[in-house]
Protein backbone atom coordinates (compact mmCIF):
# COMPACT_ATOMS: atom_id res chain seq x y z
CA UNK A 1 0.00 0.00 0.00
CA UNK A 2 1.08 3.43 -1.18
CA UNK A 3 1.58 6.59 1.01
CA UNK A 4 -1.60 7.98 -0.82
CA UNK A 5 -5.22 6.40 -0.75
CA UNK A 6 -7.80 7.88 -3.35
CA UNK A 7 -11.24 6.30 -1.99
CA UNK A 8 -12.61 4.72 -4.65
CA UNK A 9 -16.65 5.17 -3.66
CA UNK A 10 -18.92 6.61 -0.91
CA UNK A 11 -21.67 4.50 1.00
CA UNK A 12 -25.31 4.48 -0.50
CA UNK A 13 -28.16 3.73 1.45
CA UNK A 14 -31.37 1.96 -0.15
CA UNK A 15 -34.40 3.62 0.92
CA UNK A 16 -35.14 4.98 4.61
CA UNK A 17 -33.31 4.49 8.29
CA UNK A 18 -37.06 3.47 9.54
CA UNK A 19 -35.36 3.77 12.81
CA UNK A 20 -34.23 7.15 12.94
CA UNK A 21 -36.84 8.67 11.24
CA UNK A 22 -39.58 7.54 13.67
CA UNK A 23 -37.04 9.31 16.48
CA UNK A 24 -37.29 13.18 17.15
CA UNK A 25 -35.46 15.01 13.83
CA UNK A 26 -31.57 15.13 14.79
CA UNK A 27 -29.59 18.44 15.70
CA UNK A 28 -27.46 19.70 12.52
CA UNK A 29 -24.52 17.70 11.72
CA UNK A 30 -21.39 19.20 12.24
CA UNK A 31 -19.59 18.67 9.28
CA UNK A 32 -15.49 19.69 9.06
CA UNK A 33 -15.28 22.57 7.64
CA UNK A 34 -11.61 23.44 8.22
CA UNK A 35 -7.67 21.75 8.37
CA UNK A 36 -7.49 20.12 11.80
CA UNK A 37 -5.19 17.76 13.80
CA UNK A 38 -5.86 14.60 16.36
CA UNK A 39 -4.24 11.69 17.93
CA UNK A 40 -6.60 9.55 16.77
CA UNK A 41 -8.71 9.70 13.63
CA UNK A 42 -11.50 6.63 13.61
CA UNK A 43 -13.37 6.34 9.72
CA UNK A 44 -16.72 5.19 10.31
CA UNK A 45 -19.56 6.15 13.11
CA UNK A 46 -21.09 3.23 13.79
CA UNK A 47 -20.93 0.40 16.67
CA UNK A 48 -17.50 -0.15 15.52
CA UNK A 49 -16.27 3.32 15.45
CA UNK A 50 -17.73 4.70 18.14
CA UNK A 51 -17.27 1.73 20.36
CA UNK A 52 -13.44 2.34 19.53
CA UNK A 53 -13.55 6.00 20.38
CA UNK A 54 -15.42 5.12 23.81
CA UNK A 55 -12.54 2.55 24.84
CA UNK A 56 -9.96 4.83 23.82
CA UNK A 57 -11.21 7.15 26.44
CA UNK A 58 -11.39 4.89 28.80
CA UNK A 59 -7.81 3.75 28.06
CA UNK A 60 -6.28 7.63 27.90
CA UNK A 61 -8.71 10.48 28.79
CA UNK A 62 -6.11 12.65 27.63
CA UNK A 63 -5.81 11.56 23.60
CA UNK A 64 -7.59 14.39 21.06
CA UNK A 65 -9.69 12.21 18.61
CA UNK A 66 -11.39 12.86 15.85
CA UNK A 67 -14.32 10.52 13.96
CA UNK A 68 -15.40 11.03 10.81
CA UNK A 69 -18.83 9.54 9.47
CA UNK A 70 -19.31 9.91 6.12
CA UNK A 71 -23.18 10.38 6.65
CA UNK A 72 -25.69 11.30 9.24
CA UNK A 73 -25.07 9.01 12.57
CA UNK A 74 -27.77 6.30 12.33
CA UNK A 75 -28.62 6.76 8.60
CA UNK A 76 -25.86 4.07 7.75
CA UNK A 77 -25.80 0.22 8.33
CA UNK A 78 -25.95 1.07 12.18
CA UNK A 79 -29.19 1.90 12.02
CA UNK A 80 -30.35 -0.41 9.81
CA UNK A 81 -30.14 -3.57 11.80
CA UNK A 82 -32.59 -5.75 13.75
CA UNK A 83 -31.61 -4.34 16.49
CA UNK A 84 -30.65 -7.84 18.54
CA UNK A 85 -27.01 -7.83 20.44
CA UNK A 86 -26.72 -11.66 20.47
CA UNK A 87 -24.51 -13.55 23.15
CA UNK A 88 -25.11 -16.58 21.99
CA UNK A 89 -23.28 -18.34 18.72
CA UNK A 90 -25.44 -16.86 15.88
CA UNK A 91 -23.88 -18.31 12.31
CA UNK A 92 -25.53 -16.79 9.56
CA UNK A 93 -24.29 -19.07 7.11
CA UNK A 94 -25.17 -22.25 9.44
CA UNK A 95 -28.26 -24.42 9.20
CA UNK A 96 -28.92 -23.61 13.03
CA UNK A 97 -26.67 -20.91 14.13
CA UNK A 98 -24.33 -23.28 15.79
CA UNK A 99 -20.78 -21.85 15.20
CA UNK A 100 -17.36 -23.40 14.26
CA UNK A 101 -17.29 -26.22 16.89
CA UNK A 102 -17.65 -26.13 21.60
CA UNK A 103 -14.48 -24.11 22.12
CA UNK A 104 -15.01 -21.10 19.45
CA UNK A 105 -18.50 -20.94 20.50
CA UNK A 106 -17.59 -20.67 24.35
CA UNK A 107 -15.00 -18.33 23.46
CA UNK A 108 -17.44 -16.16 20.73
CA UNK A 109 -20.38 -16.11 23.57
CA UNK A 110 -17.95 -14.99 26.33
CA UNK A 111 -16.57 -11.80 23.69
CA UNK A 112 -20.22 -10.99 23.18
CA UNK A 113 -21.59 -10.34 26.67
CA UNK A 114 -18.54 -8.15 27.21
CA UNK A 115 -19.51 -6.26 24.26
CA UNK A 116 -23.32 -6.35 25.71
CA UNK A 117 -22.25 -5.22 28.81
CA UNK A 118 -19.94 -2.78 27.27
CA UNK A 119 -23.55 -1.47 25.54
CA UNK A 120 -25.27 -1.29 28.93
CA UNK A 121 -22.35 0.39 30.36
CA UNK A 122 -22.54 3.27 28.06
CA UNK A 123 -25.84 3.84 28.61
CA UNK A 124 -25.73 4.17 32.07
CA UNK A 125 -22.83 6.53 31.52
CA UNK A 126 -24.38 8.73 28.94
CA UNK A 127 -27.65 8.53 30.66
CA UNK A 128 -29.32 7.00 27.50
CA UNK A 129 -33.13 6.43 27.36
CA UNK A 130 -33.86 2.62 28.56
CA UNK A 131 -35.62 2.00 25.19
CA UNK A 132 -32.38 2.06 23.26
CA UNK A 133 -31.34 -1.00 24.79
CA UNK A 134 -33.47 -3.60 27.12
CA UNK A 135 -31.59 -6.68 27.76
CA UNK A 136 -34.80 -9.25 27.73
CA UNK A 137 -33.61 -12.29 26.09
CA UNK A 138 -34.44 -13.25 22.42
CA UNK A 139 -36.65 -16.35 20.83
CA UNK A 140 -35.83 -18.08 18.28
CA UNK A 141 -39.29 -18.98 16.34
CA UNK A 142 -40.61 -21.98 14.54
CA UNK A 143 -43.36 -21.78 11.85
CA UNK A 144 -42.73 -25.52 10.31
CA UNK A 145 -41.34 -28.88 11.69
CA UNK A 146 -38.47 -27.77 9.53
CA UNK A 147 -38.26 -24.74 12.19
CA UNK A 148 -38.49 -27.11 14.89
CA UNK A 149 -36.13 -29.36 14.02
CA UNK A 150 -33.32 -26.62 13.75
CA UNK A 151 -34.67 -25.31 17.38
CA UNK A 152 -33.99 -29.19 18.33
CA UNK A 153 -30.67 -29.42 16.85
CA UNK A 154 -29.47 -25.75 17.97
CA UNK A 155 -31.18 -26.71 21.50
CA UNK A 156 -29.21 -29.79 22.12
CA UNK A 157 -25.91 -27.68 21.08
CA UNK A 158 -26.80 -25.17 23.53
CA UNK A 159 -26.94 -27.91 26.09
CA UNK A 160 -23.51 -29.31 25.43
CA UNK A 161 -22.16 -25.76 26.09
CA UNK A 162 -23.97 -25.60 29.28
CA UNK A 163 -26.04 -22.51 28.03
CA UNK A 164 -30.04 -21.51 29.23
CA UNK A 165 -33.06 -22.04 27.44
CA UNK A 166 -36.57 -22.40 26.98
CA UNK A 167 -38.80 -23.83 24.87
CA UNK A 168 -42.09 -22.41 24.14
CA UNK A 169 -44.90 -24.12 22.80
CA UNK A 170 -47.38 -22.62 20.39
CA UNK A 171 -49.91 -21.36 23.38
CA UNK A 172 -46.47 -19.24 24.93
CA UNK A 173 -45.71 -18.03 21.89
CA UNK A 174 -49.37 -16.86 20.87
CA UNK A 175 -49.38 -15.12 23.96
CA UNK A 176 -46.17 -13.03 23.27
CA UNK A 177 -46.80 -12.14 19.29
CA UNK A 178 -50.98 -12.25 19.51
CA UNK A 179 -51.23 -14.62 16.47
CA UNK A 180 -50.99 -18.34 16.17
CA UNK A 181 -48.43 -18.52 13.58
CA UNK A 182 -45.72 -19.46 15.54
CA UNK A 183 -45.43 -23.55 16.69
CA UNK A 184 -42.90 -23.22 19.04
CA UNK A 185 -39.70 -21.26 19.95
CA UNK A 186 -36.41 -21.34 21.65
CA UNK A 187 -35.80 -18.19 24.06
CA UNK A 188 -32.77 -17.38 25.55
CA UNK A 189 -31.99 -14.87 27.90
CA UNK A 190 -28.63 -13.36 27.33
CA UNK A 191 -29.46 -10.73 23.93
CA UNK A 192 -29.68 -7.59 24.66
CA UNK A 193 -32.70 -5.76 22.38
CA UNK A 194 -31.58 -2.03 20.99
CA UNK A 195 -34.03 0.34 19.12
CA UNK A 196 -30.78 0.60 17.05
CA UNK A 197 -30.81 4.48 16.08
CA UNK A 198 -31.42 5.40 19.58
CA UNK A 199 -28.70 3.60 20.88
CA UNK A 200 -26.13 4.56 17.96
CA UNK A 201 -27.46 8.09 18.48
CA UNK A 202 -26.99 8.03 22.81
CA UNK A 203 -23.83 6.87 22.06
CA UNK A 204 -22.36 9.50 19.92
CA UNK A 205 -23.92 12.43 21.80
CA UNK A 206 -22.51 11.22 24.99
CA UNK A 207 -19.09 10.61 23.22
CA UNK A 208 -19.57 13.99 20.83
CA UNK A 209 -18.91 15.81 24.93
CA UNK A 210 -15.67 15.04 24.77
CA UNK A 211 -14.48 13.82 21.13
CA UNK A 212 -14.42 15.77 17.66
CA UNK A 213 -17.94 14.10 15.96
CA UNK A 214 -17.82 15.05 12.67
CA UNK A 215 -21.07 14.21 10.14
CA UNK A 216 -21.27 14.45 6.17
CA UNK A 217 -17.76 14.27 6.52
CA UNK A 218 -16.74 11.56 4.00
CA UNK A 219 -12.85 10.74 3.90
CA UNK A 220 -12.12 10.93 0.05
CA UNK A 221 -8.79 11.05 -0.14
CA UNK A 222 -5.51 9.87 2.39
CA UNK A 223 -1.88 11.04 2.18
CA UNK A 224 0.66 9.44 4.08
CA UNK A 225 3.01 12.86 5.95
CA UNK A 226 6.32 11.57 7.53
CA UNK A 227 5.05 9.70 10.66
CA UNK A 228 0.71 10.82 10.12
CA UNK A 229 -2.21 10.85 7.87
CA UNK A 230 -3.94 13.55 6.35
CA UNK A 231 -7.47 12.56 5.91
CA UNK A 232 -9.05 14.85 3.55
CA UNK A 233 -12.69 15.37 3.39
CA UNK A 234 -14.43 17.64 0.50
CA UNK A 235 -14.36 20.69 2.86
CA UNK A 236 -11.79 19.85 5.66
CA UNK A 237 -9.09 17.52 6.43
CA UNK A 238 -7.61 15.72 9.55
CA UNK A 239 -4.47 15.40 10.66
CA UNK A 240 -3.43 12.57 12.96
CA UNK A 241 -1.06 10.16 14.06
CA UNK A 242 -3.07 7.01 13.77
CA UNK A 243 -6.53 5.69 12.02
CA UNK A 244 -8.42 3.24 12.68
CA UNK A 245 -10.72 2.60 9.87
CA UNK A 246 -14.36 1.35 11.02
CA UNK A 247 -15.80 1.03 7.59
CA UNK A 248 -16.82 -2.73 7.26
CA UNK A 249 -17.02 -3.76 3.79
CA UNK A 250 -16.17 -0.64 2.15
CA UNK A 251 -12.49 -1.06 3.51
CA UNK A 252 -12.21 -2.08 0.12
CA UNK A 253 -13.26 0.88 -1.32
CA UNK A 254 -10.28 2.27 0.78
CA UNK A 255 -7.90 -0.73 -1.52
CA UNK A 256 -7.83 -2.63 1.30
CA UNK A 257 -8.94 -6.22 1.47
CA UNK A 258 -9.87 -6.36 -2.44
CA UNK A 259 -11.92 -9.37 -3.61
CA UNK A 260 -11.86 -10.98 -0.20
CA UNK A 261 -15.16 -9.25 1.15
CA UNK A 262 -18.79 -9.95 0.44
CA UNK A 263 -21.12 -7.48 0.30
CA UNK A 264 -24.58 -8.77 1.17
CA UNK A 265 -27.78 -6.45 1.63
CA UNK A 266 -30.51 -7.48 3.49
CA UNK A 267 -34.05 -5.67 3.57
CA UNK A 268 -36.96 -4.60 6.25
CA UNK A 269 -39.97 -3.13 6.29
CA UNK A 270 -41.79 -1.34 8.75
CA UNK A 271 -45.35 -1.11 9.45
CA UNK A 272 -47.24 2.58 9.68
CA UNK A 273 -48.45 3.35 13.59
CA UNK A 274 -51.05 0.91 14.83
CA UNK A 275 -53.81 2.79 16.24
CA UNK A 276 -55.63 2.12 19.63
CA UNK A 277 -57.93 -0.37 18.34
CA UNK A 278 -55.45 -2.05 16.00
CA UNK A 279 -53.36 -2.71 19.13
CA UNK A 280 -56.44 -4.30 21.20
CA UNK A 281 -56.77 -6.42 17.92
CA UNK A 282 -53.67 -7.66 17.90
CA UNK A 283 -52.97 -8.14 21.66
CA UNK A 284 -50.13 -10.55 22.54
CA UNK A 285 -47.00 -8.43 24.58
CA UNK A 286 -46.30 -4.87 23.60
CA UNK A 287 -42.87 -4.96 23.10
CA UNK A 288 -41.30 -8.55 21.47
CA UNK A 289 -38.56 -9.80 18.87
CA UNK A 290 -38.42 -12.93 16.94
CA UNK A 291 -35.42 -14.46 15.16
CA UNK A 292 -36.17 -17.59 12.82
CA UNK A 293 -35.38 -21.28 13.26
CA UNK A 294 -34.17 -21.14 10.04
CA UNK A 295 -31.73 -18.71 9.38
CA UNK A 296 -33.26 -17.77 5.96
CA UNK A 297 -36.32 -16.99 7.63
CA UNK A 298 -37.58 -14.00 8.54
CA UNK A 299 -36.82 -11.53 11.97
CA UNK A 300 -40.23 -9.62 13.18
CA UNK A 301 -40.20 -7.55 16.00
CA UNK A 302 -42.85 -5.63 17.75
CA UNK A 303 -41.75 -1.76 18.91
CA UNK A 304 -43.85 0.23 21.41
CA UNK A 305 -42.50 3.69 22.68
CA UNK A 306 -40.96 6.47 21.06
CA UNK A 307 -42.80 6.37 17.30
CA UNK A 308 -45.81 4.31 18.57
CA UNK A 309 -46.65 0.76 18.14
CA UNK A 310 -44.81 -0.84 14.78
CA UNK A 311 -43.85 -4.21 13.60
CA UNK A 312 -40.85 -4.75 11.26
CA UNK A 313 -40.11 -7.88 9.34
CA UNK A 314 -37.11 -8.04 8.10
CA UNK A 315 -35.64 -11.43 5.49
CA UNK A 316 -34.28 -11.92 1.93
CA UNK A 317 -30.31 -11.38 1.45
CA UNK A 318 -28.81 -10.67 -1.76
CA UNK A 319 -24.93 -10.65 -2.62
CA UNK A 320 -24.18 -7.17 -4.41
CA UNK A 321 -20.84 -6.28 -5.00
CA UNK A 322 -21.37 -3.11 -6.37
CA UNK A 323 -22.38 -2.25 -2.48
CA UNK A 324 -25.21 -0.72 -4.34
CA UNK A 325 -29.23 -1.51 -4.48
CA UNK A 326 -31.62 -0.07 -6.86
CA UNK A 327 -34.87 1.05 -6.08
CA UNK A 328 -36.87 -1.47 -8.19
CA UNK A 329 -35.08 -4.33 -6.06
CA UNK A 330 -36.06 -2.42 -2.87
CA UNK A 331 -39.85 -2.02 -4.46
CA UNK A 332 -39.65 -5.97 -5.06
CA UNK A 333 -38.38 -7.53 -1.65
CA UNK A 334 -41.25 -5.08 0.04
CA UNK A 335 -43.91 -6.72 -1.78
CA UNK A 336 -42.39 -9.79 0.02
CA UNK A 337 -42.17 -8.36 3.00
CA UNK A 338 -45.98 -7.45 2.59
CA UNK A 339 -47.06 -10.80 1.99
CA UNK A 340 -44.71 -12.02 4.94
CA UNK A 341 -46.72 -9.68 7.28
CA UNK A 342 -50.36 -11.31 6.17
CA UNK A 343 -49.26 -13.98 6.67
CA UNK A 344 -48.41 -13.98 10.41
CA UNK A 345 -51.20 -10.78 10.96
CA UNK A 346 -54.30 -11.19 8.82
CA UNK A 347 -55.97 -9.04 11.61
CA UNK A 348 -54.33 -5.54 10.51
CA UNK A 349 -54.78 -5.88 6.97
CA UNK A 350 -55.32 -2.62 6.52
CA UNK A 351 -51.95 -1.49 8.20
CA UNK A 352 -49.85 -0.75 5.17
CA UNK A 353 -45.42 -0.84 5.63
CA UNK A 354 -44.54 3.04 6.24
CA UNK A 355 -41.05 2.34 5.43
CA UNK A 356 -38.64 0.23 3.50
CA UNK A 357 -35.33 0.22 3.51
CA UNK A 358 -31.94 -2.05 2.95
CA UNK A 359 -28.97 -2.82 4.81
CA UNK A 360 -25.01 -3.34 3.85
CA UNK A 361 -23.54 -6.47 5.65
CA UNK A 362 -19.53 -7.68 5.04
CA UNK A 363 -19.14 -11.32 4.94
CA UNK A 364 -15.89 -13.34 4.44
CA UNK A 365 -15.80 -16.58 2.88
CA UNK A 366 -13.91 -17.86 5.83
CA UNK A 367 -16.30 -16.71 8.54
CA UNK A 368 -13.05 -14.04 9.72
CA UNK A 369 -12.40 -10.87 10.65
CA UNK A 370 -10.84 -8.28 8.57
CA UNK A 371 -8.38 -6.95 11.23
CA UNK A 372 -5.18 -5.44 11.70
CA UNK A 373 -2.40 -3.20 10.30
CA UNK A 374 -3.64 -2.83 7.05
CA UNK A 375 -0.48 0.61 6.58
CA UNK A 376 1.70 2.09 8.70
CA UNK A 377 -0.54 3.01 11.48
CA UNK A 378 -3.67 2.36 10.00
CA UNK A 379 -5.21 -0.51 11.86
CA UNK A 380 -8.88 -2.08 9.64
CA UNK A 381 -11.56 -3.16 12.17
CA UNK A 382 -14.04 -4.41 9.61
CA UNK A 383 -16.35 -7.38 8.48
CA UNK A 384 -18.24 -8.35 11.08
CA UNK A 385 -19.83 -11.76 8.98
CA UNK A 386 -23.63 -9.75 9.64
CA UNK A 387 -23.30 -9.68 13.51
CA UNK A 388 -22.44 -5.87 13.64
CA UNK A 389 -23.70 -5.11 16.67
CA UNK A 390 -22.02 -7.46 18.88
CA UNK A 391 -19.27 -7.93 16.33
CA UNK A 392 -18.58 -4.50 15.73
CA UNK A 393 -18.22 -3.19 19.50
CA UNK A 394 -16.14 -6.39 20.17
CA UNK A 395 -13.63 -5.09 17.05
CA UNK A 396 -13.50 -1.71 17.69
CA UNK A 397 -12.50 -2.35 21.26
CA UNK A 398 -9.93 -4.46 20.26
CA UNK A 399 -8.46 -1.57 17.61
CA UNK A 400 -8.55 0.67 19.83
CA UNK A 401 -6.21 -1.47 22.69
CA UNK A 402 -3.95 -2.70 19.53
CA UNK A 403 -3.87 1.05 18.54
CA UNK A 404 -2.60 1.92 22.10
CA UNK A 405 -0.47 -1.18 22.52
CA UNK A 406 -2.29 -2.52 25.53
CA UNK A 407 -2.25 -5.97 26.37
CA UNK A 408 -5.25 -7.54 25.02
CA UNK A 409 -6.51 -10.72 24.80
CA UNK A 410 -9.72 -9.89 22.36
CA UNK A 411 -7.38 -8.03 19.90
CA UNK A 412 -5.32 -10.94 20.33
CA UNK A 413 -8.03 -13.34 19.38
CA UNK A 414 -8.63 -11.40 16.19
CA UNK A 415 -5.29 -11.10 15.21
CA UNK A 416 -5.23 -15.07 15.66
CA UNK A 417 -7.60 -15.37 12.50
CA UNK A 418 -6.55 -16.30 9.72
CA UNK A 419 -6.99 -13.51 6.57
CA UNK A 420 -10.24 -13.19 4.81
CA UNK A 421 -10.29 -16.24 2.17
CA UNK A 422 -10.26 -14.93 -1.84
CA UNK A 423 -13.60 -14.85 -3.68
CA UNK A 424 -14.40 -16.56 -6.75
CA UNK A 425 -14.09 -14.32 -9.79
CA UNK A 426 -17.19 -12.21 -10.95
CA UNK A 427 -19.48 -13.11 -12.06
CA UNK A 428 -19.25 -16.06 -10.52
CA UNK A 429 -19.10 -15.27 -7.21
CA UNK A 430 -22.53 -13.54 -8.06
CA UNK A 431 -24.35 -16.26 -9.67
CA UNK A 432 -23.51 -18.72 -6.83
CA UNK A 433 -23.77 -16.64 -4.37
CA UNK A 434 -27.48 -15.55 -5.17
CA UNK A 435 -28.61 -18.91 -6.46
CA UNK A 436 -27.37 -20.04 -2.78
CA UNK A 437 -29.19 -17.85 -1.16
CA UNK A 438 -32.86 -18.08 -3.02
CA UNK A 439 -31.96 -21.55 -2.65
CA UNK A 440 -31.88 -21.80 0.97
CA UNK A 441 -34.55 -19.03 0.99
CA UNK A 442 -36.83 -21.66 -0.81
CA UNK A 443 -35.97 -24.13 1.71
CA UNK A 444 -36.58 -21.88 4.38
CA UNK A 445 -40.67 -22.21 3.13
CA UNK A 446 -42.78 -20.64 6.01
CA UNK A 447 -40.18 -19.45 7.99
CA UNK A 448 -39.81 -16.51 5.97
Amino acid sequence: MTGRIEVQRLPKQPGVAAWNAILPAQDAPRVLEKDSTADIAIIGGGFTGLSAARRLLQLDSSLKIALLEAGRIAEGPAGRNSGFMIDLPHDLASEDYAGHGMDADKRQTEQNRFAISFAGSAVEEYGITPEAYSPVGKTNAAASRRGENFNRAYGEHLTRMGERFEMLDAKAMREMTGVPYYSSGLFTPGTAVLQPALYIRGLAGGLSRTIALYENSPVVKMERQQDDWKLMTPKGSIRANKVILATNGHAESFGFFSRRLMHVFTYASMTRRLSDDEVRTLGGTPIWGVTPADPMGATVRRVSGTGGDRIVVRFRFTYDPSMEVSDARLAEVSRLHEKSFMRRFAMLENVPMEYRWAGHLCLSRNGVSAFGEVAQNMHAACCQNGLGTARGTLSGIAAAELVLNKPSELAESFLAQDAPARLPPEPVAWIGANAYLRYREWCAGTEC
